[in-house]
């Protein structure tokens, strides 16, 4: 079997059309739904880029190796996805963005791989405001050029030339972690303006009241408290349009893989990293600590080939749960510890464990994490520390007040999500009576035995998930032999 394993950035399940978005056109991604199983409710174990990805590769939480900033990637004594397939005689084809594997992890594990990420599009025009213009860092962009002129079409590209010039019998995985829908929001020209802001369903509201700090200090080092609500819907717009070409550029993969001779032996996997605010709650982009369901919850759509069929798990899955699936789906045996679980029978039309809790995590705390703050003096990042650059605001605001990106960890049953943190405060959500994550009742006394429930079972799995242990062992008498 073979595997394309599709990964845009950024993109939260509910903006969707097979999610149950009334507006958002994903004609594609929708298709691969109705052919295959959609997990209705899949969560990142983390909310930011390189530690959600090194999670999926391992099977791990990022806190079981210190997986928890942007720049600790897979290092080549860490066991990854990739590297099973590849020593098993996978062909693995990488076409995209690399947040998680260390550059002698990528030269071992990966045998051609090429990112046009320089050529996204966005990063050749400049912020369409004057720095006095509260939308200035609000991430809004204007329109991106061409269809074919971001690295994402580059990308695809790369993929859809390899299944058409594919002239042996080696299993093969494209992997494709692309760009969109990532801030800033921009998208090509037909794309860009698709959506009408003022046909945007409401936005979730602003919510600062039972919130932790980093709700009200982003809004303000943004100027994002001074943005309307119709500037928010603009955001959420633009973002609905790069959901939808990022689906047509995976339509374009479809087609091409239905016109070669692997249209019937090759599995699909599309998922993302972690979601977006996109104007909900008066936020753009994510935040370290953020772990409200606009983060935390995915798209994530299987097809595998004699699959079940337009099959739709509601239970809960965490998406390092991909890990073991590809690798029973290639037959290939596990050889190392983790904690996610295969969903080959939920691809087989089977249901999914009601019981299951989904854990997250993320942010920092000083001084032993002082290695994860984006943006410090002595890191390859501080050039974004500048006012000006885009990314100024949320660099100043983590390294002035880094409580606000404190350690933070949650647990969320199909009813309850919990979260804890070490210097803000925490919060328990009813999900069944507030959906939306606005009324925090952790001090709430009719909730006192659920937050005690969930908090011994976020200890639980702390305890339990800490580390791992390796499945070789090491001789205990040894002596050195001498001649």
């Amino acid at each position: 079997m073979n595997f394309i394993l599709f990964n845009p950035d950024e993109m939260r399940a509910d903006t969707s059309g097979c999610y149950g978005h009334p507006l958002v056109k994903t004609p594609n991604l929708d298709k691969l739904a109705a052919q295959g199983t959609r997990f209705e409710q899949a969560h990142v174990t983390h909310t930011v880029c390189s530690p959600s990805r090194c999670s999926m590769m391992t099977g791990w939480h990022p806190h079981v190796h210190g997986h928890r900033s942007l720049w600790h990637l897979l290092r080549p004594d860490e066991p990854n996805l990739l590297q099973y397939l590849h020593d098993a005689g996978y062909y693995i084809l990488w076409a995209g963005k690399n947040d998680v594997f260390a550059p002698e992890t990528l030269e071992r594990d990966v045998d051609r791989y090429g990112s046009a990420q320089g050529k996204r599009g966005f990063r050749d025009f400049k912020i369409p405001f004057d720095q006095d213009d509260p939308r200035y860092y609000s991430f809004l962009m204007n329109e991106a050029g061409a269809y074919e002129d971001s690295g994402d079409y580059a990308n695809v590209q790369q993929a859809i030339e390899y299944l058409q010039n594919k002239d042996d019998d080696q299993p093969f995985v494209i992997y494709l972690p692309l760009s969109n829908p990532h801030p800033p929001y921009c998208a090509p020209k037909g794309y860009h303006d698709m959506y009408d802001p003022a046909d945007i369903p409401p936005l979730r509201p602003v919510q600062e009241a039972g919130k932790p700090d980093y709700v009200k200090e982003i809004r303000k080092s943004r100027r994002l408290d001074e943005m309307t609500d119709a500037h928010f819907r603009d955001v959420h717009a633009k973002y609905l349009g790069q959901v939808t070409y990022l689906d047509a550029l995976f339509g374009d993969l479809m087609e091409a893989l239905a016109a070669s001779p692997h249209a019937d032996d090759t599995a699909i996997v599309f998922w993302s990293d972690h979601g977006d605010w996109a104007g909900d709650y008066g936020l753009v982009e994510k935040w370290p600590a953020g772990l409200d369901d606009t983060l935390t919850r995915i798209p994530l759509v299987i097809r595998v080939p004699n699959g079940a069929e337009g099959h739709v798990v509601t239970e809960s899955v965490e998406h390092h749960d991909i890990m073991p699936t590809v690798l029973e789906l290639a037959g290939i045996q596990c050889q190392h510890s983790h904690f996610a679980q295969s969903m080959v029978p939920q691809l087989q039309g089977a249901a999914g464990n009601p019981e299951r809790m989904t854990f997250a995590e993320g942010g920092y705390d000083l001084p032993h994490d002082y290695w994860c703050y984006e943006g410090r003096p002595d890191s390859a990042a501080f050039t974004l520390a500048k006012p000006g650059n885009i990314y100024y605001p949320k660099i100043a605001l983590q390294n002035e007040q880094p409580h606000t990106v404190c350690r933070s960890a949650s647990v969320r049953t199909q009813t309850h999500k919990l979260i804890q943190r070490t210097k803000q405060c925490n919060e328990l959500y009813d999900l069944v009576k507030d959906p939306l994550e606005l009324n925090n009742v952790y001090d709430d006394p009719n909730y006192a035995a659920v937050r005690q429930e969930l908090t011994d079972a976020l200890l639980n799995w702390y305890v339990s998930t800490a580390d791992v242990t390796p499945w070789y062992e090491n001789p205990r008498n040894y002596e050195k032999q001498t001649l």
